[in-house]
């Protein structure tokens, strides 16, 4: 699960990278608006092609209007 706050309703966009900085999977477009407040977004371990990845460390990168934020994740199976 991706947990993330947001102080004001923003286009947002949520992209899981793989160590190598390559991206596995965009989960949130950035033409999407998201409403203020806490938000919550399953990875279900797929990459773009509904291909399960392996386990491993993956980031996450949260685009705002504002903000660019990266979290680095682990993938257990």
């Amino acid at each position: 699960n991706i947990f993330f706050n947001l102080p004001e309703s923003t286009p947002v966009s949520l992209a899981i990278y793989n160590i190598r900085g390559q991206k596995v999977k965009e989960i949130i477009t950035k033409n999407i608006i998201l409403n203020k407040g806490t938000h919550t977004y399953f990875w279900d371990g797929l990459n773009r092609n509904n291909k399960n990845v392996a386990s491993g460390v993956y980031f996450y990168k949260l685009k705002t209007e504002n903000t660019v934020q990266v979290n680095k994740m682990l993938l257990m199976k």
